[in-house]
């Protein structure tokens, strides 16, 4: 029950693999230990872009820490969700050790650390990893080469048939036909390596200092493609998890304790993955009463029925808020960079919105290419929006979905993610607290 990395008490893992198959022993000691121990509310927060256990139970350690001391009468149980996701070692998150990050050398090289990590998320890949390496330490010029980089990186992130994964990469859909075919797999390695490049010169130097007349070196850019695609084979593990996985428990905790009142939170694509929980839930469970969203990496309009820039388009998740038996509250916040900039230009469909340079991108968020986590839900109607002050002090509605502007507190970290992992805050923890009626 008890980990020695989380203080709090009582706390369940629940482990799942790629496919969204759970450790059948630590799922039921969770169901048989929220019975046991008398819980009323169970927390279960799924993690993001952590490569490992020990990141995931540290980040549940600090956000779950405050809990017991604002509701210091309620019965609250806390679960963590682990799943095969990876961070890049060059990403410092705020209040996290950082002497690994301080030693890191300066891209493109592919550290010892994350070629591990790519091994650990890819099994069976090592051949196609070595040469990425090989190719991101020698930076030959030939275009070709560049080229070749391109389709190693396709061939790491391909999911392998006949496994789910390849059903859980949309965010919308054109007439009931998956749209997510993004440029960064169909383009040119070249002319995205470019875009990325100037992408995170932007980032680095937002004050136009860096700007120049010359092209930047691609190879800046490659090591962006290749986290970006493993963000997108990420992607599709998530929805995967939630609603394979994390859903069907979620129902089995429903049948055996139907008065355990869940709380679902997420951070990043851990947000996706307990929305796309939604979906998995059996038909007639009501014992999820709220979920929090932690900037999102996925679609603000995800939850649509339809798109403002193509009305035979809608979300994934369309009306999956309503499985809900409470508010969906999504925090979102400008300071986050890994979604303002760098998820837009990852996640634009083949063919559209060609050569858009980095202060543009900002631009483009309103239109097709906005993540939750960058400015909320979107598209549905009955939306309502907080600043995170107001939220604290207010009611939050019962039902429907919620916008929380986060960004007086996410808003510490730098280039190219920006405050996107900055989510450790009580007020973030009184805002999940809110959203559940937690008392």
């Amino acid at each position: 029950m008890a980990d020695p990395a989380v203080s709090v008490t009582p706390y369940w893992e629940l482990t799942f693999d790629a496919d969204g198959d759970p450790d059948a022993g630590r799922r039921d000691r969770l169901l048989a230990g929220v019975m046991r121990q008398h819980v009323r509310d169970l927390i279960v927060f799924a993690h993001g872009w952590n490569s490992d256990r020990s990141g995931a139970t540290r980040l549940y350690d600090g956000f779950f820490a405050p809990i017991p001391r604002l509701v210091p009468r309620a019965k609250v149980g806390f679960a963590g969700v682990v799943w095969p996701s990876m961070r890049f070692s060059d990403e410092p998150i705020p209040d996290f050790p950082r002497a690994v990050a301080a030693e890191m050398p300066r891209r493109p090289v592919l550290d010892k650390d994350t070629r591990h990590a790519l091994l650990e998320t890819f099994p069976g890949r090592a051949t196609v990893i070595d040469q990425i390496a090989r190719l991101l330490d020698q930076q030959p010029r030939e275009e070709a080469e560049l080229e070749e980089f391109g389709r190693l990186v396709r061939m790491l992130v391909d999911v392998v048939p006949p496994g789910p994964q390849a059903l859980f990469a949309a965010d919308t859909l054109c007439e009931g036909v998956p749209q997510d075919s993004p440029d960064i797999f169909t383009g040119s390695t070249a002319a995205v390596c470019v875009e990325f490049a100037r992408a995170l010169a932007h980032l680095e130097a937002p004050d136009g200092t860096a700007a120049s007349f010359s092209l930047p070196n691609p190879w800046e850019g490659a090591h962006e493609l290749l986290r970006q695609a493993t963000y997108y084979a990420m992607k599709r593990r998530a929805g995967t998890v939630g609603e394979r996985g994390l859903g069907r428990v979620v129902g089995q905790l429903a049948t055996r304790a139907p008065e355990v009142r869940v709380h679902l939170v997420g951070h990043s694509f851990g947000a996706r993955l307990v929305s796309f929980a939604l979906r998995g839930l059996p038909k007639g469970v009501r014992t999820v009463k709220s979920v929090t969203l932690l900037q999102g990496a996925f679609s603000h309009y995800a939850f649509a029925s339809r798109l403002p820039h193509d009305a035979r388009a809608g979300g994934v998740l369309e009306g999956q808020h309503n499985r809900v038996d409470g508010p969906l509250v999504c925090c979102y916040s400008r300071h986050d960079s890994a979604l303002s900039t760098m998820y837009p230009l990852a996640s634009r469909m083949a063919g559209d919105a060609r050569g858009i340079a980095a202060p543009d991108v900002g631009r483009m968020l309103g239109a097709k290419w906005g993540a939750m986590g960058h400015d909320g839900v979107q598209a549905v109607p009955g939306t309502k929006s907080y600043e995170l002050a107001e939220a604290l002090q207010a009611k939050l509605p019962a039902s429907g979905c919620v916008n929380v502007d986060a960004a007086a507190v996410v808003r510490r970290g730098g280039p190219p993610a920006g405050a996107h992992s900055d989510i450790v805050h009580r007020e973030l923890a009184q805002v999940v607290l809110a959203a559940g009626r937690v008392h």
